[in-house]
């Protein structure tokens, strides 16, 4: 298929990456040039913009940080919606908003552009080694035909139904991460310092009822080993919460448990770690705790 791509970072990288080893021709688009050499390298070619990246391609995705820079790049001058043609596709990569994606869905459906959202999880590891979770919202039949090219990202593609379930199913999974990730910290800094050893205590939860994946696969990449390389950054998972909160507002559904996770996620960014791996939620934890949970 002929396709385009926007954003060439962390996760869009490898996901473009994987596409054209799956065949596709590609034209993709970032920022900075320099963030897509290796896809030049592997045969894609250069966009000059979000408009250029669309035009003349079946399909065309965007991997970008947050709402707002989806809109910009799909309604704004020189974008997507500038560039694609009628009968094309759009889909989102990214997580968004549900009521930004809606909204870019209206505006592209004027044009006989079909959009779909589809944000992705499971890290940068997921995303180099195309074992992701895909979960699509919008047209079934369009998700039909695209979904051939979203197994060439991920090994596990939902349909979700309307447009916007896709970022709705999304954003509810970052939040539950969120809420464990800092769970997960105060339990175990309690097993450590009631006296059990943290291997011992981790290897008996794996085995037991407690267990998640982030427990078994994530923790003993990053926070066990103190390395905080963004596998997938803080700020991202602080404005995954904040989608979260901010859909339980419009909604009007009480969160309590949500807003605090929110809260420490703010602190996280007053700190300036948005730039290390969500992992580091857990080190306000161990601050309190005086304990550093780490596995030599």
């Amino acid at each position: 298929m002929k396709l385009g791509f926007v954003g060439a970072g962390n996760m869009g990288n490898p996901m473009a990456l994987n596409l054209i080893k799956a065949g596709h021709q590609l034209k993709v688009h970032d920022l900075r040039r320099g963030a897509a050499t290796n896809l030049l390298e592997a045969g894609a070619t250069w966009a000059n913009s979000p408009k250029e990246a669309s035009e003349g391609t079946q399909v065309v995705f965007t991997s970008l940080p947050g709402p707002k820079e989806v809109e910009a790049v799909a309604l704004g001058e020189g974008g997507i919606l500038e560039g694609a043609s009628a009968g094309s596709i759009y889909v989102d990569l990214s997580t968004n908003s549900p009521t930004v994606i809606r909204r870019i869905h209206d505006s592209c459906q004027e044009q006989g552009i079909t959009v779909l959202d589809a944000p992705v999880s499971g890290g940068v590891y997921g995303a180099a080694a195309a074992t992701l979770s895909v979960m699509v919202g919008g047209d079934e039949e369009a998700y039909r035909r695209v979904k051939p090219v979203l197994d060439a990202i991920g090994s596990n593609v939902f349909y979700c139904g309307p447009i916007g379930n896709g970022m709705v199913c999304k954003i509810c999974n970052n939040l539950l991460s969120a809420g464990a990730a800092y769970l997960l910290a105060e339990s175990l800094t309690l097993g450590v310092k009631a006296g059990v050893e943290l291997k011992t205590l981790v290897d008996v939860i794996i085995k037991s009822t407690g267990n998640s994946r982030r427990l078994e696969e994530r923790m003993p990449r990053f926070l066990f080993k103190g390395n905080f390389e963004p596998g997938f950054a803080a700020a991202l998972g602080a404005k995954d919460v904040r989608l979260a909160t901010d859909l339980g507002r419009e909604l009007r559904l009480p969160m309590e448990m949500s807003n605090i996770i929110d809260q420490m996620c703010v602190e996280v960014l007053a700190r300036g770690w948005g730039d290390k791996d969500w992992d580091i939620l857990a080190v306000l934890q161990e601050e309190k705790a005086g304990i550093q949970l780490r596995i030599p």
